[in-house]
């Protein structure tokens, strides 16, 4: 009998979940409607902005098929509560602090489920992914620069979320910053 994902130890489950890349799927952007459809239903009555953020959302780009989402809500809503929902709605809650949730869903014992989401609840404002999927669709050169460093980290990688992630930071961080200057207050 295999464990439980929450027995599994942060090595165990970046070796069932490791990083992989494939080419950009047309697929992504119908799966996060699809998916954007149940969270709309889930929080109707809920004041949120559901976006369809990471590198699924970046067009022609290589990216983990995992769907990122982020769900905006304003300061005056209990994030708990929405937590709820979100959680009543099949996400399994990963992190969580007073500002921000983290959340997945299609991640097995046996490994990824065909579809994949990961879904980021903030209050409003905490939204640099926005700025930076923008820059990167608006600047395929840049994106595709993008690419190229994320193909590079993979294989470096491929066991290490939080390498993968800090290794990518510093392009990262360049470029929200030259896009929240080109799209000051897009996101207010």
């Amino acid at each position: 009998m295999s464990k439980k994902l929450s027995e599994m130890t942060l090595e165990e489950l970046w070796q069932l979940f490791p990083i992989f890349l494939t080419e950009h799927n047309d697929s992504w952007n119908t799966w996060y409607r699809e998916e954007y459809q149940g969270l709309y239903v889930c929080l109707s009555g809920v004041k949120a902005r559901i976006s369809h953020i990471g590198s699924t959302a970046i067009e022609n780009i290589w990216a983990k098929p995992i769907i990122d989402i982020l769900v905006e809500i304003p300061a005056e809503n209990d994030i708990r509560r929405v937590k709820d929902l979100i959680v009543q709605n099949g996400y399994i809650c990963m992190a969580e602090t007073a500002q921000n949730i983290s959340f997945n869903k299609g991640y097995t014992e046996n490994g990824y489920a065909q579809k994949v989401f990961h879904l980021h609840l903030r209050y409003w404002g905490s939204n640099d992914e926005l700025y930076f999927r923008d820059y990167m669709n608006d600047n395929p050169m840049i994106a595709k620069a993008y690419e190229k460093l994320k193909l590079s980290l993979w294989k470096l990688y491929e066991h290490d979320r939080d390498g993968y992630t800090n290794a990518k930071y510093e392009f990262i961080s360049e470029h929200t910053r030259k896009a929240k200057e080109k799209y000051k207050g897009r996101y207010v």
